[in-house]
């Protein structure tokens, strides 16, 4: 197996610009095809996914708006052998659905949304971007202790 980094998938994903990320294309996309070919196994984390997400929507990178991000991982998310822990697949999935729904929420506080909105959870934050999630369970603290 296989453990990938976030720079592998950005190099499968983004058009090479030197001939040092066409080598490293090149490599990514044959290890992406042996993957899908099911000739070799991978796995990687949600830090990964996370960080893949933000430097592809980065102003400062790659820009792109959440919709697209999603258009390019949601493939490699379903790939057979990409082998991740019980219900990760699905909780990123769904990260990536609310994202392109709220792209003003950026992928970790979408993935945070993920995470709550499983049953019996409460949201405890006190950022409001999260008001714009409708039916999201949130903690309130006990009154009287001087936060609002």
């Amino acid at each position: 197996m296989i453990f990938l980094d976030a720079n592998v998938f950005l190099r499968y994903l983004v058009q090479p610009t030197t001939p040092a990320t066409q080598a490293m294309y090149q490599a990514a996309t044959q290890l992406f095809e042996a993957v899908e070919r099911g000739d070799e196994e991978v796995t990687t984390s949600e830090a990964v996914v996370a960080e893949v997400a933000f430097v592809m929507s980065s102003p400062r990178q790659y820009g792109l708006p959440p919709t697209d991000v999603a258009t390019y991982l949601v493939p490699i998310l379903r790939l057979t052998n990409l082998r991740l822990p019980r219900g990760q697949r699905r909780l990123w999935l769904r990260a990536l659905d609310i994202w392109t729904a709220h792209p003003r929420l950026g992928f970790v506080d979408a993935l945070t949304v993920a995470y709550a909105e499983r049953p019996g959870i409460e949201l405890a934050t006190f950022d409001t971007d999260f008001d714009a999630i409708a039916g999201l369970m949130r903690w309130h603290p006990p009154t009287g202790d001087g936060v609002t």
